[in-house]
Parts: C-alpha cells; sequence; structure tokens
C-alpha cells in the first residue's frame, strides 16, 4: 500500500494540533531498514509562543495516534510517531519564528541589492534578534563588545537561521534585543533536552529532562 504524502498528513493533523494551541511547524515521514524489516517514522513538528511541556506533547502524540488510525492512511503498515519541536538551528521563515527567536544570534542573508544595516558589513552577517514591530525587526550588531541596535525590514531578509550559543551574551546586548521571548531558555543556558513524545533530543528547553519523557504515539 503506497505511503500517505507529507503533505497528507499535515492535512490530517493540522486542525487538531491548532486545537490544541500549536502551531504545525512541519511533517517528515521517512524510512528506514529492508523492505521485509521496514519501518516508517512519521515526524510531527509544533510549536507555540507559551513554553510546552512533556504532558502537552505526549497527550497532542496520542490524540494524533488516534486521528491517523482513523484515517487508515497508513494500512498495516507499523509506523513510529514522533511529535517533536523544531530543532534550535531552524531557518525563521515567519512573523511567529521571529518572535519565538528573540534574544537569539542568528545568521542572516540579505536578498540582492537590500541595503546592509553596517556599513562595515556585507550581505552575510551575524546579529542578536530584537523585537519584531509590523514588517521591520530589530536587530543587535556588535556582539558583546560594542551592541547597537538596527532596524531592518523583514522583507530585505533573504535568510535567518538561528545559530547554537555555547556562552551568554552580554547584558547591554541582550537588553537592547528587549530579553528573551517568554518561555524560551536564556542563549549559552541551554541544556541538550527536547519536547519529544518519544524520548528523543533535538531541540534544546528549559525545564525539561529528556530522561523524564515519556514514549507516546508508537503505532504498530
Amino acid at each position: 500500500m503506497p505511503m500517505p504524502t507529507e503533505e497528507r498528513v499535515s492535512q490530517l493533523v493540522a486542525g487538531l494540533v491548532e486545537r490544541r494551541g500549536f502551531d504545525l511547524e512541519g511533517v517528515e515521514i521517512s524510512t528506514t531498514g529492508t523492505h521485509v524489516d521496514a519501518r516508517v517514522r512519521v515526524q510531527v513538528i509544533v510549536d507555540s509562543d507559551a513554553a510546552s511541556d512533556l504532558d502537552s506533547i505526549a497527550k497532542l502524540s496520542a490524540e494524533l495516534s488516534e486521528v491517523l488510525d482513523e484515517a487508515g492512511d497508513f494500512g498495516e503498515t507499523p509506523y513510529l510517531l514522533e511529535v517533536t519541536s523544531p530543532g534550535i538551528d531552524r531557518p525563521l521563515t515567519a512573523d511567529r519564528h521571529w518572535r519565538r527567536a528573540q534574544g537569539r544570534k542568528v545568521r542572516i542573508k540579505l536578498r540582492a541589492g537590500a541595503p546592509s544595516p553596517d556599513p562595515k558589513s556585507s550581505d552575510k552577517f551575524e546579529a542578536r534578534v530584537g523585537i519584531l514591530t509590523d514588517d521591520t525587526v530589530a536587530l543587535v550588531l556588535g556582539g558583546k563588545n560594542k551592541p547597537h541596535r538596527v532596524h531592518v525590514p523583514v522583507a530585505d531578509i533573504a535568510e535567518a537561521v538561528v545559530q547554537v550559543e555555547f556562552n551568554p551574551p552580554g547584558a547591554r546586548e541582550l537588553e537592547l534585543a528587549g530579553g528573551v521571548a517568554p518561555g524560551r531558555p536564556r542563549p549559552g543556558q541551554e541544556e541538550a533536552v527536547d519536547l519529544a513524545a518519544d524520548g528523543t533530543t533535538d531541540a534544546p528547553t528549559e525545564s525539561l529532562d529528556a530522561s523524564d519523557a515519556p514514549t507516546e504515539g508508537i503505532v504498530e
């Protein structure tokens, strides 16, 4: 039996994800193993403005399992459902991503022809995300030594990817950014834990311990 497409699974789960207060950030379907022992892995990636907890993710995983079972698109094929949060180094492609990345360092590439916010910068540079206002985002340049804030139209940014940080930012640098988005870990202080309902470790968060993560959403 053919596997459902990622678009089909997205359509099946989007309504429930939204009703539970999450945004659906993507669906990924992959197959591992040989033809006889093949196993299908379905990863549903969700996020929200509020800090998500393992209980909420586990409950959502169980409900999504029921939705997929009722739809019957996988037939008799066993699959492993994982509900997880986005990785920390994801691209920022929507306004909600910019809001949730406030206080984070990002690697930015400007669109062709867009003016650089700093005469010393090229079309590629690192900055700390500040407050998003309408169609403009505040960016803090200069790092710890010479932090200063500029404002750049989001339309001028071709690509922005959050960077993993091992050291905390300077106090003034973070102040100019307006602090860290509510419910998000401080840069440089994340622990390698995640929100995955199956106990894997993909996306760092502040208050959860992956060793306590329940296993949910496994359907065979």
